[in-house]
């Protein structure tokens, strides 16, 4: 999958609930939770965003509480990839759970600023940001997580195996 898109810059340990505040959590539907995605940083961050821009954030994204709804939300709000420097491991597994791609790139996220635009190809691993004309190289998305990928979440991966 490739996604090209404007990059929405926030900072370190960033949690699950600046991603999705527990007032929202009363529904799972992926609109209204993407409506509210990013609330607990700033109440109207969701307005800058369109279809297809990309998420990066700094060190331990997705930290804080196990909640399915904090990838929703992103995906809710059009992100289809976040990028990090790294990820908490439990919002990293429930983020390609729900179909939230999430690749790691170290050091390397500091290569891209807020507002750049920026192409990634979640096949390589690769990340150009056209703006500056540097690429970056993270490790592509393993196969088996790929397959959950292109389903939909685990949820649809399972139906699919159990048809």
């Amino acid at each position: 999958m490739k996604v090209t898109g404007t990059a929405h810059k926030v900072g370190d340990h960033i949690d699950t609930d600046a991603i999705i505040p527990a007032r929202f959590l009363v529904t799972t539907d992926s609109k209204i939770l993407g409506d509210n995605c990013m609330a607990g940083l700033e109440a109207d961050w969701v307005k800058r965003v369109k279809k297809n821009d990309v998420l990066v954030g700094g060190e331990n994204f997705g930290c804080g509480s196990s909640r399915e709804h904090a990838p929703i939300s992103i995906l809710g709000a059009g992100i289809p990839v976040v990028l990090a420097k790294n990820f908490a491991r439990i919002f990293y597994r429930n983020g390609f759970n729900m179909g939230l791609v999430l690749l790691e790139l170290g050091d390397d996220i500091d290569k891209i600023k807020d507002t750049d635009q920026i192409e990634v190809d979640t096949a390589t691993g690769e990340v150009k940001n056209i703006t500056t004309g540097t690429t970056i190289k993270a490790a592509a998305v393993p196969p088996f997580m790929q397959k959950i990928l292109d389903v939909g979440g685990l949820v649809e991966y399972v139906r699919e195996k159990l048809a």
